[in-house]
């Protein structure tokens, strides 16, 4: 497993980040564990993106996430790839402050605070759209199961 250490702190393995290059930006849902456990055929691949509509049932739309950082930004603070995600602009700032106040890296507990918590909830939003996918998924299997069966009860009469 790839873990990335800054800070003495272990943080989100490296495959299930997103990652923005040349302003493409990809989400992987789920986590790699979730591939061995429960059905297969109902198993979301966490390596793809989402193969739902992501407004379905959503009347009103989402909510779309954007990059505050932008790409000339992150390159100019030397972000590496594997960090360039939505968290990223409190990335460049916890750098910034922890460059201005060396060797006293504790003044910027906030900042890392702000960007560990930023890390916390892009996880939980893609384990929910992991678990999303889950669950259409099944109901899409049980909707053709049903289909299936009504199917074979108008064959057999």
């Amino acid at each position: 497993m790839i873990i990335n250490y800054i800070d003495d702190e272990i943080r989100a393995p490296l495959f299930c980040r997103a990652v923005c290059c040349e302003q493409l930006i990809t989400i992987n849902m789920g986590h790699v564990f979730s591939q061995y456990l429960g059905d297969v055929t109902t198993r979301p691949d966490y390596t793809k993106e989402a193969t739902f509509d992501p407004t379905l049932g959503y009347p009103e739309g989402r909510k779309e996430r954007v990059m505050v950082a932008t790409q000339e930004e992150m390159e100019k603070a030397k972000i590496p790839l594997a960090e360039r995600d939505y968290c990223a602009h409190l990335l460049i700032n916890y750098r910034n402050c922890r460059q201005n106040v060396w060797p006293f890296a504790y003044q910027c507990a906030h900042e890392k605070h702000e960007y560990l918590n930023c890390q916390y909830d892009d996880y939980v939003l893609r384990m929910k759209e992991h678990e999303r996918e889950h669950r259409l998924l099944e109901r899409a299997k049980r909707k053709t199961a049903r289909a299936a069966r009504e199917e074979a009860a108008e064959d057999d009469e």
